[in-house]
């Protein structure tokens, strides 16, 4: 059985990913910081629908508590499957953006994913059979007003992605991206009215956390061998 992490994995689009992807067959270890009682009632879930999963609780802006974790993960074998979902905002327009706010967003978005790839790899080689997907946003493919931060660290994980993607091809392990647009949540009901999704959005709706998993679930299966160092808009069409 694969072994998958999702970091992030008590937000809506985690938790949606997880159970997509022990669907899928695979042993999903639910990551949080700091919803951990939303990580183990999502991980109870999974195993009550007949699924195995587990918790990990780190923080993924520091790398000794991610490589202490991660040890511990991958003393039961290694990690296939990574989905890199942890994320934050802290919206603000750049001539007003602290310093705080700029590399808040940059440390748990771009360097959290380094911090958590990094110790997984290597691992993952040796298996011949690895599945990289972070996940970026739109604002990192159009840019957003107010998001230069936010903007900036989805950027930087696509050229991650394409560049991971070149140095694992030949072993069987791919990388890539998957930026979603306006997708429903509690978060984007505050931020998006009616009007302005269909004033932003080709397709008049937001889009779904199950549509997204969708398409990660795709990526971290057999079918999407030859597909690597891609950077998919899940967006209706907005890019």
């Amino acid at each position: 059985m694969k072994r998958a992490l999702v970091t992030g994995g008590s937000g809506a689009l985690g938790a949606e990913i997880s159970r997509a992807l022990a669907r899928a067959g695979m042993h999903v270890v639910v990551h949080a910081h700091g919803n951990a009682a939303r990580a183990e009632t999502l991980s109870k879930e999974i195993v009550a629908a007949g699924g195995r999963s587990e918790v990990a609780l780190f923080d993924v802006r520091d790398p000794a508590a991610c490589s202490r974790e991660i040890d511990r993960l991958l003393a039961g074998g290694a990690l296939q499957v990574l989905v890199h979902n942890a994320g934050i905002t802290a919206d603000a327009p750049m001539a007003g953006m602290s310093a705080e706010q700029w590399s808040s967003v940059i440390d748990v978005s771009l360097n959290g994913f380094y911090n958590v790839a990094r110790p997984l790899l290597l691992p993952m080689l040796r298996t011949r059979w690895g599945r990289v997907v972070a996940i970026s946003s739109v604002a990192g493919i159009m840019g957003n007003r107010g998001q230069a931060n936010y903007a900036a660290a989805k950027a930087g994980l696509h050229g991650a992605v394409k560049s991971l993607a070149i140095e694992v091809a030949s072993r069987g392990v791919t990388a890539n991206a998957v930026a979603p647009g306006i997708i429903e949540s509690p978060m984007t009901r505050d931020a998006f009215s009616a009007e302005d999704i269909q004033r932003l959005v080709p397709m008049k709706r937001a889009g779904t956390p199950a549509e997204v998993a969708a398409v990660v679930a795709f990526l971290c299966s057999d079918g999407a061998a030859y597909l690597s160092g891609q950077v998919i808009a899940v967006d209706g069409a907005m890019a």
